[in-house]
């Protein structure tokens, strides 16, 4: 295969896995990026003398990074060094229910068995059910395109399909959680996991109880000096091998003729290229790269994930309860979700995350001083009045965790800034400030997403959390993967 040049837009996760592997297949490879950092959403953000990742805050599945790595004929541990958490996250309810999930799973089962009044049978037969789902689905939905025939003509797809009837793809998440446990707190813990992908567990398939088996098997972690130092680790990694990388650069248009890619257009000036690759999300790729090109409507106007309100605080004090990472529920899990995806507003009980990075890191934060990164979930931006959704998301944040934590937290905050949906869509080009481009609120939705690759014209390609399979850190590392493998094929 001779080597072809390629342009990817945008350093994202997703961007840099894909250049990496197309150096490696020894193509001239250039990453033009409109920010002056890599990485997309996986930034810092400095805030007097507290340090807190902007971006994604849970390290799963490290070994895709250590693969790509190897991959380039690298040491790993030149690039990105991490240890796994004991504890997975710490939970909260309103009533004083408390329960710390252990990372090891014969512990998480034991435990969550004595603290929800379960049976450990029924936890053993949900997590190995959530292994099976994994197991028989991964190499297709995570490894592989859902778009290209030479897919479905293997074993893996076989036994996917013959799968079929295990994988709950009929009955919503909350729903397969309700016929394992009757302890409503166990399977709101177990119904979170469709935040993952930015849905809701009323709505996403049951399939989707095959995330706490990732979660439990393969574990937490946690990078050594935050989680931005994911995309440093990928950047660092790109550089050393070759793919030339161009910060604060915005690409204006991919040049298109007679239905096949010819190159971009930066606001200074035009490069040709032979392959172009989009990570920025599909929405705007099409809007604003591609204006003059016709758009697949259909699968654009997909329902799109949540976005998230963010308060980033400088906190005066110590709270040994807390983990790094932490959730305090929602009294009313459905009214939140209903009023996410089908009111488009806040809801007036929501379910709080918390991840304090000092507690790995006392670099941080000053010496009993935390720094919180206080999530909510939130719709998507489609024109709310934001200004006064901060000023009533704060006033119910500081009220129920006060509650939760029996400490008034207000005045403990000394330093604070906030990100709402404009800022994520602003700074990322995520349309509508969408974590995980689409939802996944449809047991379609996977194969409903966009490709990896334009159907109509040649040289075009798409990676990142918003094409196939979807969004989070492992899932657009396999994305780059999925999209590499694509153009190998195509330019054999």
């Amino acid at each position: 295969m001779s080597g072809k040049k390629i342009i990817v837009v945008g350093a994202g996760v997703a961007g840099l896995s894909t250049a990496v592997r197309l150096r490696i297949q020894g193509h001239e490879v250039s990453v033009y990026e409109r920010n002056s950092h890599p990485g997309g959403k996986l930034a810092d953000l400095q805030l007097g003398p507290y340090r807190f990742d902007l971006g994604p805050s849970l390290f799963t599945m490290p070994q895709y990074i250590d693969d790509l790595v190897k991959s380039a004929r690298k040491n790993p541990k030149d690039y990105l060094t991490y240890h796994r958490k004991k504890t997975v996250c710490n939970y909260f309810w309103e009533d004083g229910t408390r329960f710390s999930a252990s990372g090891d799973t014969d512990e998480f089962i034991s435990q969550a068995a004595q603290t929800f009044g379960e049976s450990e049978r029924s936890l053993n037969r949900y997590m190995s059910n959530s292994k099976l789902k994994f197991d028989a689905t991964a190499s297709l939905f995570l490894e592989k395109s859902l778009h290209r025939l030479k897919t479905y003509l293997s074993f893996d797809t076989v036994r996917g399909i013959i799968s079929i009837p295990k994988l709950n793809l009929f009955s919503s998440l909350h729903q397969t959680n309700q016929t394992y446990f009757k302890n409503e707190k166990l399977v709101q813990l177990f119904d979170r996991y469709a935040t993952y992908n930015g849905s809701s567990p009323y709505k996403t398939p049951g399939i989707m109880t095959m995330i706490p088996h990732l979660e439990q098997f393969f574990g937490t972690y946690y990078p050594e000096g935050g989680m931005h130092q994911i995309a440093q680790a990928l950047y660092k990694l790109a550089v050393d091998i070759g793919v030339e990388v161009h910060f604060d650069t915005d690409v204006e248009r991919i040049r298109i003729e007679n239905k096949k890619v010819r190159g971009i257009e930066t606001s200074t000036e035009s490069i040709v290229a032979d392959v172009v690759v989009s990570n920025m999300d599909v929405v705007p790729t099409y809007r604003y790269l591609l204006k003059d090109q016709p758009a697949p409507e259909k699968t654009l106007a997909q329902e799109r994930s949540s976005s998230a309100m963010i308060f980033y605080w400088g906190i005066n004090g110590s709270f040994p309860e807390l983990d790094l990472h932490n959730i305090v529920f929602s009294d009313d899990y459905k009214e939140e979700f209903d009023a996410i995806f089908n009111r488009k507003e806040l809801q007036a009980d929501p379910t709080i995350y918390i991840n304090i990075t000092s507690k790995e890191d006392a670099s941080d934060a000053p010496e009993n001083h935390e720094n919180w990164f206080v999530m909510i979930n939130v719709p998507g931006n489609t024109g709310q009045d934001w200004d006064s959704i901060i000023t009533k998301s704060k006033e119910l944040i500081i009220r129920k965790l006060s509650r939760v934590l029996k400490r008034d937290i207000e005045p403990l905050i000394h330093e604070s800034h906030v990100l709402d949906p404009r800022g994520i869509e602003a700074n990322t080009r995520s349309f509508q400030g969408s974590l995980y481009g689409a939802a996944s609120n449809d047991r379609n939705a996977a194969f409903l997403r966009h490709p990896n690759f334009s159907k109509a014209i040649k040289g075009l390609y798409f990676c990142g959390g918003s094409v196939h399979p979807g969004g989070g850190i492992p899932l657009c590392m396999m994305s780059g993967k999925i999209t590499s493998e694509i153009i190998a094929d195509d330019y054999r």
